[in-house]
Parts: C-alpha cells; sequence; structure tokens
C-alpha cells in the first residue's frame, strides 16, 4: 500500500516509517505543504501524526491535507490524538466518554478546541482517530534525555495534592503497530490506543524519579499548586482520568507490546541515558 506519513520525524512517525516500510508498505514522508505531496505520491492511506496542537499544522492545513487524500481516492485516513482528555469521572474512560469540555483549565483550553476540531474533521474524511495515551519511548519527554525527565532530576516537577490522576500511558512502538494494524481494517471513529496498566500519579512519579536516580519528588498541597502553577498542573496531578483499550484491541486485532510502563522502561537503561529498544 501507498502511504503518506506526515510528521515522520515524530517519537510516533520515527517508529512507525521502518516498520511500514518492513511489512512492504510503499512510504512517502513529505514536507511542507503536505497536501502538494499528496498530489504528487497519489497514497492510498494518509496518516497525519501531527496534532492540532502543533503551530505550524492548523486546522485548515488538515482539512486541505483530508480533501486532497479524497481527491487521489486514498481509501484511509488516520489521525492521532490524546487519549488523557477526557472528562474527569471515575473508573477508565472508554471512546464514548465525553471529552473535558466542561470547567476545562484555562491553559488546556485551546488544545482541547484544536483536538476536537482535529477529531472532527478525521471524522468528515471517513478516517480513524487514534487517541495515544502519555507517549513515551525514543525522542518523548519521558525518554532518559527528554524534558520531563530533566525537570524530575531538577526536582521541578512535585507531587502535587493527592496524585489522584490516572495515566495511561502508550509505548511509541505500540502507537506504530496500531497504525499498521488499523491500515488494511475498515475502522473509522475513535479508538483509545494505550496500556494495559493504568496507573495513578502517587504510584507513578516517585517510582519513576528512582529509575532517573533523581531525587524523591517534593509535595505540594493542591491549593498552592494553583496559585503557583495554575488550574492545569493541579489538574494534571488530580484530575486525569485514565483510558480503557478493549475496543482497539478488538477491532484492531491489536495488543500492546509494553503491557504497562514499567515493562517499557528499565530501570538501568534510564540511569544511563539511554533507551532500551
Amino acid at each position: 500500500m501507498r502511504v503518506l506519513v506526515v510528521g515522520s520525524t515524530g517519537v510516533v512517525g520515527r517508529r512507525l516509517v521502518p516498520l511500514l516500510e518492513a511489512v512492504g508498505h510503499e512510504v512517502t514522508c513529505p514536507a511542507h505543504p503536505p497536501a502538494r505531496a499528496v498530489t504528487e505520491a497519489a497514497p492510498e492511506a494518509v496518516v497525519n501524526l501531527l496534532t492540532a496542537t502543533e503551530r505550524d499544522f492548523p486546522a485548515q492545513a488538515a482539512h486541505t491535507l483530508y480533501q486532497a487524500a479524497q481527491r487521489v481516492g486514498a481509501s484511509r485516513v488516520l489521525t492521532q490524538s490524546l487519549a488523557y482528555a477526557y472528562q474527569p469521572g471515575t473508573g477508565l474512560a472508554d471512546e464514548d466518554a465525553p471529552l473535558w469540555t466542561h470547567r476545562t483549565p484555562r491553559r488546556f483550553a485551546p488544545v482541547l478546541h484544536a483536538l476536537l476540531e482535529l477529531e472532527r474533521l478525521t471524522d468528515e474524511a471517513g478516517g480513524l482517530v487514534l487517541r495515544y495515551g502519555h507517549l513515551y519511548g525514543p525522542g518523548s519527554a519521558y525518554a532518559p534525555d527528554g524534558s520531563f525527565a530533566a525537570r524530575v532530576r531538577a526536582r521541578k516537577v512535585p507531587l502535587v495534592g493527592g496524585g489522584h490522576s490516572t495515566l495511561s500511558f502508550t509505548h511509541a512502538d505500540d502507537a506504530a503497530t496500531a497504525v499498521v494494524a488499523a491500515l488494511d481494517k475498515d475502522v473509522t471513529g475513535v479508538l483509545n490506543v494505550v496500556d494495559d496498566t493504568p496507573v495513578t500519579m502517587h504510584e507513578f512519579l516517585p517510582a519513576y524519579a528512582a529509575l532517573l536516580d533523581a531525587p524523591v519528588p517534593r509535595r505540594v498541597p493542591a491549593a498552592l499548586a494553583r496559585l503557583t502553577t495554575g488550574s492545569w498542573g493541579a489538574a494534571f496531578m488530580n484530575g486525569l482520568r485514565g483510558a480503557d483499550n478493549s475496543r482497539a484491541r478488538r477491532r484492531l486485532d491489536w495488543r500492546p507490546r509494553h503491557p504497562s510502563w514499567r515493562a517499557g522502561i528499565q530501570g538501568t537503561s534510564l540511569r544511563a541515558g539511554q533507551w532500551e529498544a
């Protein structure tokens, strides 16, 4: 299959392109503008790995991209989104749960608006949205040289309040295999592509710091955090809802190679500044 991948240099794209080629797909990775590349490459599938939060890829660009894909007869349009943008609630969120549109933290509101628009455009194009959890793996914020790891080492990520957020992680390799699985299946709508083992922030942050050989995270009351970091900082620590991957497992016949973040992260590799592939 001829596959055009937009965002091939990102965390997922770097893992996806070699995998697509290994299983026999013909891959095109365009520079901007991607819509022109669609006309030239005439792909059978378009994979958009740039989220709507990318400043250089607004919703209008996505609309133009999907229109170009339809003109050349592309049969599949796949787009990535977020599986941690669900309205806070109890239990794991499936794809029918509402996104965080009620009392949205101010800092997160523009991101959510952009994601909603991107998902709407994908739906209009008859495509499939893959909602990823907290992405980790080479090149990610959680990698040894990543931005989140650096902040944890510097003790700049305190455990706010009770750390009640539930985190669903997605290894970049598992995100990539989900794309490959979705290419040849007539599945549309939205799917959560996350691991099997959600973890609370209260459990994750100290354990992650230990794997980094970093200092124990400070503890900060939620009220104080709201004053210093705003509503999003407190919400990130206490309001996020984990996601259920049952539908993706069933409809894509997909299974995460890394069923939990612990299975995907090797402590010795983190201390050495290397990531185990």
